[in-house]
């Protein structure tokens, strides 16, 4: 765990020291793996598709595990975990809307907070910002730390190719994206909640469980439903009551996007720090024990 630490840390440094990395995060190459898989369907394809590349990284890590000390397993994971995260930074995508000159530029950079370039425009409301937001730091961030921090670089270029797979992009049928959408669902459901208890902990505790429950009591919903839609209604109910209470120095109002975005950054900002403080004390326990 002290190794995929490090890894994070040198990673998110890179992260926040704003480098370029657009076309270094390119999966050209699992795009066309699975196009070569047209004779399976369903969630067989999927599984197929996953398997080879996630497999072949786990071997990676284990053949460098120990090697030069340790510090070709620390690189090997550095690499994959840069390479999985993205494809774009969300800090640096909030702070292109929030640094915009006028309102169509706002509008335009609000844009890369979309998961996919082929979504609805975003409208530029509060709301629809901080759940943006939000649902792009799970999926470019937390999504991929989680899963590095469970099973390591093969954990993290599993999340990352399973939510390339649910791009509407041609290559699959309706059938084969929805497993691969079913799929990333599953595999956001535990970040979220983990983000969940960290944004309980950071901001208001009574209004994010108020909106955890609140989301799981509508019609049709249960607390297992393996959808990450609560971590919006959460992200906007914490956004809220943070901006009511004068976070930021100042009360403002909960209506205007740029200052629900800009609370959204800091709260997500603290979300990360709890879940590196997290893994510290598991690394600082497992050294005591």
């Amino acid at each position: 765990m002290a190794i995929k630490l490090v890894a994070a840390l040198i990673v998110l440094m890179l992260a926040f020291s704003r480098v370029d990395a657009g076309n270094l995060r390119r999966y050209d190459w699992f795009r066309a793996w699975l196009g070569q898989l047209s004779f399976a369907g369903g969630g067989g394809r999927i599984a197929i598709a996953l398997a080879l590349p996630v497999v072949l990284c786990a071997l990676i890590a284990y053949v460098l595990h120990g090697w030069v000390f340790g510090l070709a397993g620390v690189a090997f994971a550095v690499i994959v975990l840069f390479h999985a995260s993205g494809p774009r930074e969300p800090e640096a995508d909030i702070d292109d809307v929030l640094t915009a000159g006028d309102a169509v530029a706002r509008e335009a950079a609000a844009q890369n907070l979309r998961d996919d370039a082929a979504d609805p425009p975003l409208p530029f409301t509060a709301p629809a910002l901080v759940e943006a937001a939000v649902l792009a730091a799970l999926r470019r961030r937390f999504g991929v730390l989680f899963w590095f921090f469970v099973l390591g670089p093969a954990g993290a270029l599993l999340y990352r190719l399973a939510q390339v797979a649910t791009e509407d992009n041609g290559l699959l049928d309706l059938h084969t994206r929805d497993a691969a959408r079913r799929f990333a669902a599953a595999l956001d459901w535990l970040p979220a909640h983990l983000m969940v208890l960290a944004m309980a902990l950071v901001s208001d505790f009574d209004a994010v469980l108020r909106a955890w429950r609140g989301w799981h009591a509508q019609p049709g919903r249960s607390p297992w439903e393996l959808e990450p839609g609560f971590l919006a209604a959460v992200a906007r109910s914490g956004v809220d009551a943070d901006i009511e209470a004068g976070d930021g120095g100042v009360v403002a109002d909960v209506t205007d996007p740029l200052e629900e975005l800009a609370d959204a950054r800091r709260l997500l900002i603290r979300v990360l720090v709890v879940w590196l403080a997290v893994v510290a004390l598991i690394v600082l326990a497992g050294w005591i024990t």
